[in-house]
């Protein structure tokens, strides 16, 4: 399957074992991460609540991206995650403004809009893991926080997507409960 296609749509039946395991354990931690957007404006989703740089709209923006790239690297491999020509060892100075930008909800951007394209993400990578191979594997790009000739099968993927979505939902309770005292977890 190359990029341009699209991923399998996830279809109504019923998932067990580890697929529904999986499914289930990301679901949970999407709608933690969801809940902690409720109720705000564009405005707030973009402040700044505590000592990191972290926002509310950034943090669903860089989840919603971190989860389309592992998905992209189950279909297309290591290109997906930034292989190819990017030198991570020294990166530009243009190469760090995009990435951090992937962390904040920009000024032409809304909450609404990354929300549904987090929505969007979410349903292929639903589909993804009803329907692939989970012991399809493809060795990681070169890159400083990856060991070298490594490789990652789509089940670790997976569980990559499900750690990335709890830490930052935890990140989200935070910066939430900092903003106006609304708590998601507690």
């Amino acid at each position: 399957m190359t990029s341009t296609q699209e991923a399998p749509v996830m279809t109504t039946i019923a998932l067990t074992g580890e697929r529904a395991d999986i499914l289930e354990t990301l679901t949970v931690h999407r709608q933690f991460l969801r809940h902690t957007v409720q109720g705000l404006t564009d405005d707030q989703a973009r402040q700044r609540t505590t000592a990191s740089e972290l926002t509310l709209g950034g943090l669903i923006k860089h989840v919603a991206e971190t989860e389309q790239s592992w998905a992209e690297f189950i279909l297309n491999g290591p290109d997906a995650l930034g292989g190819g020509d990017v030198d991570w060892s020294e990166p530009t100075p243009e190469l760090v403004e995009q990435y951090t930008a992937g962390f904040r909800l920009l000024p032409d951007e809304t909450l609404e809009g990354v929300l549904a394209r987090y929505d969007e993400v979410a349903r292929r990578t639903d589909g993804l893991v009803a329907t692939v191979d989970l012991d399809l594997s493809h060795p990681l790009p070169e890159a400083p926080w990856f060991p070298k000739g490594a490789t990652r099968s789509a089940r670790r993927a997976f569980l990559h997507i499900v750690a990335e979505t709890a830490q930052h939902a935890g990140h989200a309770d935070i910066i939430r409960e900092s903003l106006d005292g609304q708590k998601t977890m507690g």
